[in-house]
């Protein structure tokens, strides 16, 4: 089966050794994207909202980058480092996804990477 490595400076590029998204056999599985602003590599200022929207944005753009959409969103994997923000994240969560959202799981983690609040991966039906 074919692989593809997807990248964009539209979003950060990786702060370790993964690819931003894999495309194979018609599915992209983008990495988990954190709040980072692609222009500067750091974390974006504000809370749990602020952060959830650059990370949609993040994601939107790796997908983007591989001819999708967040419309082609077949499952995420979401991470909070404090479930207490559930319900705000959920509020700008479903504004990308306002139709037919994917499946999902939200769990609480001890730590994201760099501190960020949220965290986000996504698997797409993306043909290429």
């Amino acid at each position: 089966m074919n692989k593809e490595i997807i990248t964009t400076d539209r979003a950060p590029a990786a702060i370790g050794p993964y690819s931003q998204a894999v495309r194979s056999g018609g599915l992209l599985f983008v990495s988990g994207q954190i709040p980072l602003d692609p222009a500067t590599g750091s974390l974006v200022a504000g809370g749990i909202v602020e952060q959830t929207d650059r990370v949609l944005r993040n994601l939107a753009a790796v997908i983007e980058a591989a001819g999708g959409t967040l419309a082609h969103v077949v499952k995420t994997s979401c991470f909070l480092a404090d479930m207490d923000d559930f319900s705000i994240f959920n509020e700008v969560y479903g504004r990308f996804f306002p139709e037919e959202p994917p499946a999902r799981e939200t769990v609480q983690v001890a730590r994201l990477p760099k501190d960020a609040l949220v965290e986000v991966s996504a698997v797409c039906r993306v043909v290429g």
